[in-house]
């Protein structure tokens, strides 16, 4: 499955270019991201989506939003951008045995704002 970073500007993100696409795993099938059209302007609008489903060119489609989540949300900020609420699994896309390294910029920002 692949992601598009929303926005590069916060701890989790400051690893990838904002628009850039990567590639990570995903686990679920049956959860998505949903909520009134009020709360989904309010998070794009303050800059609070983190991720987005999309194809690796890093558009949107809705054949690339495999679990219908609402506006092809993966991810989302709390209002401080301290804690990031995401559906797939960087975590699972670290090493190359694992089958690709593009989750590691999430945790090489996290490293290095701890530093």
């Amino acid at each position: 499955m692949h992601l598009r970073i929303e926005n590069s500007q916060t701890i989790f993100t400051c690893g990838y270019e904002a628009g850039r696409a990567i590639r990570v795993p995903v686990a679920h099938g049956e959860g998505n991201y949903t909520a009134d059209e009020a709360t989904l302007d309010r998070l794009e609008g303050e800059g609070l989506v983190a991720f987005r489903y999309c194809n690796a060119e890093a558009e949107l489609t809705d054949e690339d939003n495999a679990n219908g989540s609402a506006r092809c949300i993966a991810g989302i900020f709390n209002e401080t951008r301290t804690v990031l609420g995401l559906m797939p699994h960087p975590e699972n896309a670290t090493d190359p045995l694992l089958g690709g390294t593009d989750g590691q910029g999430l945790f090489d920002g996290l490293v290095s704002a701890l530093r």
